[in-house]
C-alpha cells in the first residue's frame, strides 16, 4: 500500500491521494492465543503460540458481511479514518479524514471526502469518473470502465486516489478482504457507538488487520485498523462507519457532476506523476 507523505492539489496537477480506505490489505493477521485476564476483563495475550491459524468463524463473520453488502443494490455511509504518515523529517504524524459515501450497483458511486490529506469529489456515473477539487474549483475527468469492481480498481492504478473504505464496495467483498488471507480468529465481543460487534483479526505478508462487524442480522462493519508491518514505524490506518442506510433516497443528480462557475479542467496524473489517459 502507497503511504504519500502528502496529497497536494493544484492547478497544474490533481493527484489526490486519500487514505485506503480502506484496506486494500489482502490478507491478515492471527495473534496468539488468549489466556489468563487482567483485572477489568481485557484480555491479556499469550506469547506461546504465534503460529498462524483459520478460524472458520471469524471467515463465517466476514462471509457475513460481505453478503449483506453484496445483496444491497445501493447504500450509503460515512466513515471517519486516521492514517499515520511521515512528514519532512522523518517523524510520523497522524493525519485524519472524513467522507460521506453513495454507491449504486452496479455503476454509480458518489465519494466526498474532507481532512488532512486532501479534500475533494469523486463522481462516478457509469460512463465518467470525475475528481473536483473544490479548493482549487479544478477537476480531472476521464472515461471509466462500466462497472463499480472496475473502476475502482482503474481509479487507484491509473490516478493514485484511494477512496477511503474501497474494498467493501466491490461486489463481492469476501475475495477481496481474503485475497492472500495467512491467517484469521474471532478476537471477542466489542460495542461501536452503540451497536455489539464481533471483533476479527486477520494477516497476511506486510499487513495485520482488524474489523468489528455488528452482530445483528445487517452485519455492517463499524470499524477497521490496519498495521502495515513491512513500512518504518508500523504506520497504522483507522476507519470508523457511520451512518448506515441500506434504503437510500438517492435523487437522478446523485452521480452527476455539473462543473460550478469557473472550474478548469485539468488532465488527470498517475502515481508516478505520469499523465493518464
Amino acid at each position: 500500500m502507497m503511504i504519500n507523505q502528502t496529497a497536494k492539489i493544484s492547478a497544474q496537477r490533481v493527484f489526490l491521494v486519500v487514505v485506503v480506505l480502506a484496506l486494500s490489505m489482502r490478507g491478515h493477521a492471527q495473534p496468539p492465543a488468549l489466556s489468563t485476564n487482567i483485572p477489568g476483563g481485557l484480555p491479556q495475550m499469550s506469547s506461546t503460540n504465534a503460529q498462524p491459524l483459520m478460524e472458520q468463524q471469524a471467515l463465517d463473520q466476514l462471509k457475513r458481511m460481505s453478503t449483506t453488502l453484496s445483496a444491497t443494490k445501493a447504500f450509503t455511509f460515512n466513515t471517519r479514518s486516521t492514517m499515520e504518515v511521515p512528514a519532512k523529517n522523518g517523524q510520523f504524524v497522524t493525519l485524519f479524514a472524513d467522507s460521506q459515501i453513495s454507491l449504486q450497483r452496479p455503476n454509480k458511486l458518489r465519494a466526498h471526502v474532507m481532512g488532512e490529506l486532501a479534500t475533494f469529489d469523486l463522481y462516478y456515473d457509469g460512463t465518467n469518473i470525475v475528481a473536483f477539487a473544490p479548493t482549487n474549483n479544478v477537476y480531472s475527468m476521464t472515461n471509466a470502465p462500466d462497472t463499480i469492481d472496475a473502476t475502482l480498481r482503474f481509479v487507484e492504478e491509473k490516478t493514485g486516489i484511494h477512496i477511503p473504505s474501497a474494498d467493501i464496495m466491490y461486489s463481492d467483498p469476501y475475495s477481496v478482504l481474503t485475497n492472500g488471507l495467512d491467517s484469521a480468529f474471532v478476537v471477542g465481543t466489542a460495542t461501536v457507538d452503540g451497536a455489539p460487534c464481533v471483533h476479527l483479526a486477520f494477516r497476511n505478508p506486510g499487513v495485520n488487520w482488524e474489523i468489528w462487524i455488528e452482530t445483528g442480522s445487517s452485519a455492517l462493519p463499524r470499524r477497521l485498523v490496519a498495521t502495515y508491518t513491512d513500512v518504518q514505524n508500523f504506520p497504522r490506518f483507522m476507519v470508523e462507519f457511520s451512518n448506515w442506510n441500506l434504503h437510500p433516497d438517492l435523487p437522478a443528480g446523485t452521480f452527476t457532476f455539473n462543473p460550478p462557475p469557473g472550474a478548469k479542467q485539468i488532465e488527470f496524473h498517475s502515481p508516478a506523476g505520469q499523465r493518464g489517459p
